[in-house]
């Protein structure tokens, strides 16, 4: 089952499960989101269209984080006149998880749990930065704090350490001799 949702003035096509990123909301981290304004109900053939809203219906995601997005370069230049401008913008935006969608009759809910660890804790993870992991874990008390690795799988995580290449005496002293 899907659904056709309209909020921030778009429109975005959902199911159970769905990662969305929209515009910003207002929110916590793990708080509940309801979506009232349904455009369409889709299930298989069925389609269910509203005019302009699909009367009880209902999508309901869960807030993950609010961050802010890619930066957009806004460069402005008029040739032989030595004009150039440039400035950024990085426009907030919200990640939800679709929970559920309701409507007609039929309730379609996600199986999983939300996982509520912010995208920079994830490429950080990524990256290997420690230091910076230390830091998002220790600021974002919502993200669950994981285990520790076994011993094996901690030594395979450490980098081994470089040897250095031994020196090509030989072929210096025989470019020497040429000269």
């Amino acid at each position: 089952m899907y659904a056709v949702i309209k909020t921030g003035g778009k429109q975005y096509r959902v199911q159970a499960g769905d990662l969305l990123v929209v515009e910003k909301l207002d929110g916590e981290p793990g708080a509940e989101v309801a979506f009232g304004d349904v455009l369409m109900l889709g299930d298989g053939e069925a389609i269910t269209l509203g005019a302009p809203l699909v009367d009880g219906a209902q999508v309901s995601a869960t807030l993950i984080e609010t961050r802010k997005g890619e930066k957009v370069k806004i460069f402005k230049k008029i040739r032989r006149q030595g004009y150039r401008r440039t400035k950024g913008h990085r426009q907030h935006e919200t990640v939800l998880r679709v929970t559920s969608v309701a409507g007609a009759g039929k309730t379609d809910k996600w199986d999983g749990t939300v996982d509520l660890t912010p995208k920079a804790l994830l490429d950080a993870r990524a990256r290997n930065l420690k230091n910076v992991v230390a830091e998002l874990e220790a600021a974002s008390p919502a993200a669950p704090a994981k285990a520790k690795a076994p011993k094996a799988a901690a030594a395979t995580d450490e980098a081994p350490a470089k040897k250095a290449a031994p020196k090509k005496a030989a072929a210096k002293s025989s470019d020497d001799a040429a000269v």
